[in-house]
């Protein structure tokens, strides 16, 4: 097999996987070892892929701040901002993760509409000052990239919260790593909220697809749906669609 064909090989089976175990690939393929992470180092150098012990992960998004997210996207963000907020009944409890994208879900939501809403995000909490629902803004240590409280504080509030919806963020999703996201503390976080919810949802924009960050969050057996732009392809969302999520176009 030539280098080249290998190359393709192995990337391709990244793509399907979500991961390359070394050993297993070279047993496969009837090649040494060293032939299979010699190739794996010339991808790694081409970027192509992220080389980790014993293999190698796709390559993780890039994790620009807040601010700079703020600026990406933002009319397929607004349209699963609304799309998001449609799924918010009266009455609801609902816990609104940090993000661009969930700050489009506020902007969305009616201002008159009786919910409360629990929060570790304070640009999410200022932003429904003008809002009727009543707000619960939990505290910690600012993980300022993110603009979230992370730490035992927060993971101690959530023990008397009982949650209907949980708008989680992630910076990327893939079907065999979950939702995945870049700091350890932060997924922490995460994963104790979505204990706390009866269902938790994924707004996620194209770009997180097929992705994986160091951190994961939540398989995806645990979530109970997406909400993802309307344009994005069939084939791309089957495997998330046979793991059982709901889809919800926006």
């Amino acid at each position: 097999m030539l280098t080249s064909q290998r190359h393709a090989l192995i990337l391709d089976r990244l793509s399907r996987d979500g991961q390359i175990v070394a050993t297993r690939l070279a047993l496969e393929l009837g090649l040494s070892e060293d032939t299979i992470r010699r190739d794996l180092r010339e991808l790694a150098g081409e970027g192509k892929l992220k080389r980790v012990h014993g293999g190698a992960l796709p390559l993780s998004p890039d994790l620009p701040d807040l601010a700079e997210r703020e600026t990406i996207a933002a009319d397929v963000k607004q349209a699963l901002g609304r799309r998001a907020a449609e799924l918010i009944a009266p009455g609801m409890v609902v816990f609104l993760d940090g993000g661009s994208t969930n700050a489009a879900v506020v902007a969305a939501l009616p201002r008159t509409l009786k919910v409360t809403i629990a929060t570790h995000s304070p640009t999410i909490a200022v932003a429904l000052a003008g809002h009727d629902a009543e707000v619960l803004l939990l505290g910690g240590r600012l993980y300022k990239h993110s603009m979230v409280a992370t730490g035992a504080g927060v993971v101690e509030a959530l023990a008397a919260l009982r949650v209907d919806l949980f708008f989680l963020g992630a910076t990327a999703l893939h079907p065999v790593h979950g939702a995945t996201t870049g700091d350890y503390e932060e997924a922490q976080v995460k994963r104790a909220i979505a204990a706390r919810a009866d269902a938790t949802w994924l707004l996620a924009a194209e770009q997180k697809f097929d992705r994986v960050s160091p951190h994961r969050i939540l398989p995806l057996v645990a979530l109970q749906g997406l909400v993802v732009p309307h344009a994005m392809a069939q084939a791309r969302l089957a495997p998330y669609a046979e793991a059982g999520l709901e889809i919800v176009a926006a």
